[in-house]
């Protein structure tokens, strides 16, 4: 609810500070007094899109702050959660317009984008108006009017999730059947590289190990040759029958040596020990060095093979048997592909029938609460002055989408076997405004604590009729705020709390502000707007009366 609003240097206010209280608060005054200023500023606050010349005239900026009550469980409480700004049971809404056009927003003290602003002022306060295109003229919200006037939000919640699961069963289906088709295109590469490599069979080191068995082989013909000659210098003929003679020969000596020789023959006796593993490992080495020339040939042919494919398929030769099992997995996919397709089909089918039998229960809830919508409408015209007036809430097949598979909108046709059509469109102005208040009493009927601002929309009416949309008016602030922007003394003489916008030229400027009335001053102001500029008694006592009841 609007407690007060708080207005400097705009257009023409200089400052102006108001409070609003629960029910009817109506707004007189003559034209051009300052009355659409007033709504200007409060739509600047909201975040609204309006006019960009707001500040006033010489003023370096202009400044509006509004301040709400929220109840607990108000829809703003949920949005200032989603935004990280701070909450509370009251909202102060800040809003500086520079000069430059420069705008600055700030909620509850804390900076503000102007995204968050608009979301706050959707569920702060609805404007009505014959000239309103964010209400119910705007037939792109008509849906979600009727969905609201239904209570339909646990059904379109289960469409929603319906249209949700259908598009990404639809998703994973797509996506199956192109990385399938992929793999077809390449499934004749795919079986001979997988043929070739399986016949090859190439294991992880395999290239190195060949590559290294190569090489000996290749230079094992000299490297034996040499190493036979080592070994026959330190056999029989050599190194070890040399060294034989020696030790026999010391052996012969050492009696007559008186100890001299054991030592040397105890190294000796090392060293034949030493030349024998030398030997012996020597001879491992000559037997490990013959092959057969026929198994170079085979090592080289592999080894060869082995490059060839890694260059072919531009892996390492270590990597080709992983990617052998790459290509094998992608083979076994296609094999298995067929079958995991038709049950992602299936899963599609099984979504569309979901998503149609949730949008079949959605349509069939709008068009009962369409019916039940038109009826209390109708019901609402009769007392306005327009009982043979005919309201009509049209539902057409539409594209399917996570609303449903509804269009709605709002169509009228003022007399019988008139020509229906848009809302916004057929009626003239006093009958528009009529329709919207019948539309909106029905729409608000249970709910509390809303704001409501209706902009001159008892324009094009006057008299019962003028009677009857004041009550209507006073009706729906019953059980929350409306603020009404009045000319019609009906209207005026039934609100609950009234204020008169004045304008004053002084020392060449013209200001707008705002005088909250009394009783006595309520009935001046009703006779003024009865007669005209020269209040009669007679115009005073009809003011009188109005304002009695």
């Amino acid at each position: 609810m609007l407690r007060g609003l708080d207005i400097s240097d705009m257009l023409i206010i200089d400052r102006l500070e108001l409070g609003f209280q629960p029910g009817l608060n109506v707004l007189t005054g003559e034209t051009g007094a300052g009355k659409s200023i007033l709504l200007d500023s409060l739509g600047f606050v909201l975040g609204w899109r309006g006019r960009a010349d707001l500040v006033r005239q010489g003023a370096a900026q202009g400044e509006v702050t509004a301040w709400f009550d929220l109840p607990e469980g108000h829809p703003a409480h949920a949005v200032l959660e989603e935004a990280g700004l701070p909450g509370g049971d009251e909202l102060i809404l800040r809003r500086i317009n520079t000069s430059d056009g420069r705008k600055t927003a700030w909620v509850n003290d804390r900076r503000c984008s102007g995204e968050a602003l608009r979301a706050l002022s959707e569920t702060l306060v609805e404007l009505h108006g014959q000239h309103d295109d964010r209400g119910l003229l705007n037939p792109r919200g008509h849906r979600a009017i009727l969905d609201d006037y239904a209570g339909n939000g646990p059904a379109l919640a289960k469409v929603r999730k319906a249209w949700s699961d259908l598009g990404a069963a639809r998703k994973a289906a797509a996506v199956a059947a192109e990385e399938r088709a992929a793999i077809q295109a390449e499934e004749e590469f795919l079986r001979h590289a997988v043929a070739e490599l399986d016949k090859l069979d190439p294991q992880e080191g395999e290239e190195a190990t060949l590559d290294t068995k190569r090489r000996l082989m290749q230079g094992a013909e000299k490297i034996r040759a040499d190493v036979v000659n080592a070994y026959e210098i330190m056999g029989q003929n050599g190194a070890e029958r040399q060294l034989g003679d020696a030790l026999r020969w010391l052996d012969g000596a050492a009696a007559r040596a008186e100890g001299a020789l054991e030592a040397p023959m105890a190294a000796l006796n090392r060293a034949m020990v030493e030349l024998d593993e030398a030997m012996s490992g020597v001879a491992n080495a000559i037997d490990a060095m013959s092959f057969n020339p026929l198994e170079l040939e085979e090592t080289e042919e592999r080894l060869f093979a082995i490059r060839a494919l890694a260059r072919k398929h531009d892996v390492a030769p270590d990597d080709l048997a992983g990617f052998a099992d790459t290509l094998r997995a992608k083979l076994d996919a296609l094999d298995a592909g067929e079958a995991a397709q038709a049950g992602l089909e299936k899963a599609v089918k099984d979504a569309e029938a979901a998503y149609r039998s949730a949008a079949d229960a959605l349509s069939a809830a709008r068009r009962k609460a369409a019916g039940k919508l038109d009826k209390a409408v109708s019901a609402e015209l009769a007392p306005l002055k327009m009982e043979r007036a005919v309201f009509e809430t049209q539902i057409e097949p539409d594209t399917q989408g996570p609303e449903g598979q509804d269009a709605v909108s709002f169509s009228v046709a003022t007399n019988p076997g008139a020509p229906a059509g848009p809302l916004g469109k057929i009626a003239s102005g006093g009958e528009l405004s009529r329709f919207l208040l019948a539309l909106k009493v029905c729409l608000t009927q249970g709910q509390s604590g809303l704001t409501l601002i209706f902009d001159e929309i008892d324009r094009g009416v006057g008299g019962a009729t003028a009677d009857a949309v004041g009550r209507r008016l006073s009706a729906l602030a019953a059980e929350g705020q409306v603020l009404v922007v009045t000319h019609s003394p009906q209207v005026a003489a039934l609100g609950a709390h009234h204020w008169r916008v004045e304008k004053a030229v002084s020392k060449g400027m013209t200001t707008s502000t705002v005088v909250p009335l009394s009783p006595l001053e309520r009935v001046d102001e009703v006779a003024r707007m009865l007669s005209g500029d020269q209040v009669t008694d007679a115009a005073r006592a009809a003011a009188e009366a109005l304002l009695a009841g």
